[in-house]
């Protein structure tokens, strides 16, 4: 008999986003879902980190997604919106931004993905 896997609580929650026809979720679920999955926005990077080497970048990437420090300063909305990582000497910035679907004016409601368009802006945090 094979072992049961038991979902861990970040699975779970993970699970219930797939299913856009469950309870309500945060801003703070979608932007996780976003900043670990990639899904249910847009992730654009500047140039600066767009021509770092190739394994730099996917390093950069790879801690983004695992970023789980946030703190009252850095987070005090606790949406998980911002954070800041240091890969080798580079320190790198994530900043997701709320847009309404034509990404021309600033969301009327953050938590509700169908009139919010999602976008994680990665850059070098001298570019800021």
């Amino acid at each position: 008999m094979q072992p049961k896997h038991v979902n861990s609580t970040k699975e779970q929650k993970v699970n219930k986003l797939a299913d856009p026809m469950g309870s309500s979720v945060s801003t703070r679920d979608l932007n996780d879902l976003l900043r670990c999955q990639g899904r249910g926005g847009k992730i654009v990077m500047t140039q600066s980190v767009h021509h770092l080497p190739d394994d730099v970048r996917s390093e950069v990437f790879s801690r983004i997604r695992s970023f789980d420090a946030f703190t009252p300063d850095n987070d005090p909305y606790g949406e998980h919106d911002f954070g800041e990582i240091e890969v080798g000497d580079l320190r790198v910035m994530f900043k997701i931004d709320y847009y309404d679907k034509s990404e021309r004016f600033h969301s009327s409601d953050e938590a509700d993905a169908s009139v919010t368009s999602r976008v994680m802006t990665v850059m070098l945090s001298d570019e800021y």
